[in-house]
Formats: structure tokens, sequence, C-alpha cells
């Protein structure tokens, strides 16, 4: 990134431009055009504010601009692009092979869950206690309550 600003500081010496001069000129501040010139372009909290001073400050200068973004552009990639090129062509041939239409005859059938299963034998087991229980109960309130008929007849 040096040599984009050194390119500019050449050209702005060069056209006998003050850097004073051309803070007013293009109303940024006189700190911002150093930075720029010196590379020094982490003080820059907002990339493309950044780039917009780049293309404005090569304009002011007679530079040509659009080869200039281009190696900014190419800076900002190589600087920023933390991801192994092997893990993005594996990311990319992953949903490649998400996106591959597939016969349901020779489709990979994902694991279903066992937890309906499990459930419903659970609620199975529920049901059946509950019919014993309650047909168990009843056999014992029929048979109580003609014991009591019983005991009171004689």
């Amino acid at each position: 990134m040096k040599e984009i600003g050194e390119m500019l500081k050449d050209a702005r010496e060069e056209a006998g431009v003050s850097i004073e001069e051309a803070s007013e000129d293009l109303n940024y501040k006189v700190s911002q055009l150093e930075a720029i010139e010196n590379g020094d372009f982490k003080i820059f909290k907002d990339i493309f504010l950044l780039k917009c001073m780049v293309t404005d400050y090569s304009k002011y200068l007679g530079l040509n601009a659009e080869e200039i973004i281009d190696e900014f552009n190419e800076y900002v990639f190589e600087s920023t692009s933390k991801i192994p090129i092997d893990d993005i062509e594996k990311a990319s041939k992953a949903k490649e092979d998400e996106d591959k239409i597939v016969s349901p005859y020779t489709k990979k059938e994902k694991e279903k869950s066992k937890l309906p299963i499990i459930l419903g034998i659970i609620l199975l087991i529920l049901i059946i206690t509950f019919v014993i229980v309650f047909f168990h109960n009843k056999n014992n309130d029929s048979g109580t309550s003609e014991n009591i008929k019983i005991s009171y007849e004689s």
C-alpha cells in the first residue's frame, strides 16, 4: 500500500502542490492525506471512505484513478482475505454436491430421529398400565359392594 501512497506523494510534489493546498482543495484533513501518502491505512476505520479519498486524490493529481483503485482493491483483498483457498474450494464442492439433483433411489437418506419411536413406546406403556389399573380397580369395587350387600342381609 505504500506504493500507492508514494505514487500519490510523488505526483503531488511534481505538480508543485503542497499537502495543505491539496487538503484545502479536496476538503480533507492534512493528517488524512499524510496517512494516505505514508501508506498508513490502519487509521481509517471505513475502508470505503478510504477508497473514495484515494480515488479523489488520484483524480485531483491527474493520475489514472482506475489503475490506482485496482491496485488498492488487490491490496485490500490480500490483506483481508484470511480464509485459505483450500477451505474455500472444499466449501464450494460441498455446496455443489448439496445442490445436485438426485434420484430418490440413489439419494442418501438422512438418519431419522428415534425420539418419536421412544415417545410412542412410552405412551403405549402408560395407556396399557392405565387400562390394567382401571379394570383391576373396577373388579375390586364390584366385589366389595357384593360383600357389603351380603353382610347387611345376614
